[in-house]
């Protein structure tokens, strides 16, 4: 029997799938950050994050390979939808390190906006929103044109920016510089701290006594701007503008701006109950592409790459 394996990269996780040429999933695999640029090194013997980013998909792939009783010969197709495939250097790094292991006699190197394109338009043709850890933005044309923002997109990221900014927020807010915010007793709440310099001194201390992640900020940022808080409001919905400008870019690079194409938005930040983040993007792509078709995927992205495999 012949397989296809799909694989979808992030800076949270990395999932493998793998399927059967009817499109049935024999089995799946999980590992850390795929993203060779950002894939933590402490505590391990590899040398930079692009070691250690390709042990991550390595084990994911082995993973789903031995659930499914099959050997990487066994694989007609691979794809693998990566954050961090930005550069031609970065799909050459990605495209040798899975041909050298086998995993398919087709191996495919993409943006892991496309994946999520994919997963979520069946014909493969429109705009895709991130907002998950990281941001980004992809789109692919009638014609086969495609664009992606990779580093183009690095003022309007995901939830790890966005709690940045929450940060920021609190300590102009404590200073006397801006207005009073309820984020202040949310960090306070979240963090178990009793005042703001504390906080400040968890993410900026020397050394390091935690992984000092902003992401985890964002849900609250998000019930903060829903519950009317002047400063997480301003915060969230520049975010989306910022985010909605780069889709309207990325439709004009593939020639669908002006057209009903679909919308995609997808990642972890989109499942908040808050509409104020998707509804700020919507909008702004609405200037533009009045007839646009905002879509939430039903699947997870390593389904696009499975798709793209098939």
């Amino acid at each position: 029997m012949r397989y296809v394996l799909g694989v979808d990269g992030g800076n949270t996780k990395t999932i493998a799938l793998v399927a059967t040429l009817d499109g049935t999933i024999v089995g799946a695999g999980r590992g850390g950050c795929g993203d060779i640029y950002n894939a933590d090194v402490a505590g391990t013997h590899w040398p930079d994050p692009a070691a250690a980013a390709i042990a991550n998909i390595e084990f994911a792939v082995e993973t789903a390979l031995q659930a499914a009783h099959i050997l990487p010969s066994d694989l007609l197709a691979g794809v693998f939808s990566m954050a961090g495939a930005d550069w031609p250097e970065d799909f050459a790094l990605l495209n040798a390190a899975m041909r050298v292991r086998g995993y398919g006699r087709t191996i495919s190197i993409q943006n892991d906006a496309m994946g999520v394109l994919h997963a979520g338009v069946a014909n493969n043709v429109g705009v895709s929103v991130v907002c998950g850890t990281g941001g980004a933005t992809g789109a692919r044309g009638p014609d086969g044109r495609t664009w992606y923002s990779s580093f183009w997109q690095d003022q309007a990221q995901g939830a790890s920016q966005m709690g940045l900014m929450a940060l920021e927020a609190v300590v102009r807010s404590e200073l006397g510089i801006d207005p009073p915010t309820t984020l202040k007793q949310r960090f306070l709440e979240y963090f178990e701290l009793e005042s703001v310099e504390q906080v400040l001194h968890l993410f900026t201390a020397r050394p390091q006594i935690q992984y000092r992640s902003f992401s985890r900020i964002a849900p609250f940022l998000l019930d903060e701007a829903a519950a009317g808080d002047a400063a997480a409001y301003k915060i969230v919905r520049e975010h989306g503008r910022a985010m909605g400008e780069y889709a309207r870019v990325a439709a004009r690079k593939v020639g669908i701006e002006g057209t009903p194409f679909p919308l995609v938005l997808a990642g972890g930040v989109f499942r908040h109950s808050s509409p104020l983040l998707p509804d700020a993007i919507v909008e702004l792509v609405q200037t533009t592409s009045p007839d646009v078709r905002p879509t939430r995927s039903r699947f997870e992205p390593v389904i696009g790459a499975l798709f793209t495999a098939l």
